[in-house]
């Protein structure tokens, strides 16, 4: 069984670094992935740049992202008006991003997730063209307000399988949930939405990220997010770590006998770029 790796430096990773990394950089870094073998690429999002600095200049990113035609490029947006900058900027596939948990969603978008869910739905249908997965933050921690029960993850989760988005991310967006409760939530999602194609975006507080891998593909699950370098981080998360690193990650799978398609060689050569880029960022 083959693991299909989603590289999301450029999005998350980027996003929670006190530097704005300039768009010929981020080109760089895209083209560095795609050497590596990577196909599967968060590349930005279109969210406020006052809010979120490191995020701006995505529509002139997007025009330059290298081969198009082979990488599966994704971006980014928290609700309608995002949905409408993404789609203006040409961008096939858009990750629709809510919350498990009202605090973080309250601190994340400025609204709670029934009022964030509502904002969403029209535009998904107002697209047909476009491509839309989702992602659920905070899906078994908030920082704000604890442990997510996991008939409130599959509350969020149906609602975006309602919209007939059948590929859905669940984040570990602090890096604090144990394997066991990871899995348990995964079990209730997958048993009541057996048409959705669930992955998982894991950060590293603990250093357990490998070990939810191992039980989630045992499971059956076969995507991941990860970032080059194990940058990234949410600002209105307090508390959040970096994501787990996509070095790590393929190196652990391909330790194990799991195809990634991706060439840790030319990976390394990718976090160098992905180094040498923030090291010449613009200071916020």
């Amino acid at each position: 069984m083959a693991v299909t790796i989603t590289e999301v430096v450029l999005r998350d990773g980027l996003q929670d670094e006190p530097v704005v990394v300039a768009v010929a950089d981020r080109v760089a870094i895209a083209e560095a992935l795609v050497a590596a073998g990577l196909r599967e690429i968060e590349a930005g999002s279109f969210v406020n740049p006052r809010r979120v600095p490191q995020m701006a200049g995505a529509e002139e990113l997007f025009r330059q992202l290298p081969n198009p035609r082979t990488v599966r490029y994704s971006a980014l947006a928290l609700n309608a008006r995002g949905v409408e900058h993404a789609v203006a900027a040409g961008v096939k596939q858009v990750n629709l991003v809510t919350s498990a948990s009202q605090g973080h969603s309250r601190a994340n978008a400025g609204r709670g997730v029934e009022e964030a869910l509502r904002d969403l739905e029209p535009v998904v249908a107002a697209h047909p063209s476009v491509t839309f997965t989702a992602g659920i933050s905070t899906a078994f921690v908030c920082p704000f307000d604890g442990e997510i029960a996991p008939e409130a993850l599959l509350a969020v989760a149906r609602r975006f399988a309602e919209l007939g988005i059948t590929r859905i991310g669940l984040a570990d967006t602090l890096g604090t949930a144990e394997p066991e409760q990871v899995v348990r939530s995964l079990g209730v999602v997958r048993h009541e939405l057996p048409d959705v194609d669930f992955s998982l975006h894991l950060h590293n507080a603990h250093g357990r990220a490998l070990d939810t891998v191992d039980a989630a593909v045992e499971l059956g699950v076969t995507r991941f997010d990860s970032a080059a370098g194990g940058y990234g981080g949410c600002p209105f998360a307090p508390g959040a770590h970096g994501n787990i690193a996509t070095e790590e990650l393929v190196a652990h799978l391909h330790a194990r006998g799991v195809p990634t398609g991706v060439d840790e060689d030319a990976l390394a050569d990718a976090v160098t770029t992905v180094r040498v880029a923030l090291a010449r960022g613009r200071s916020l």
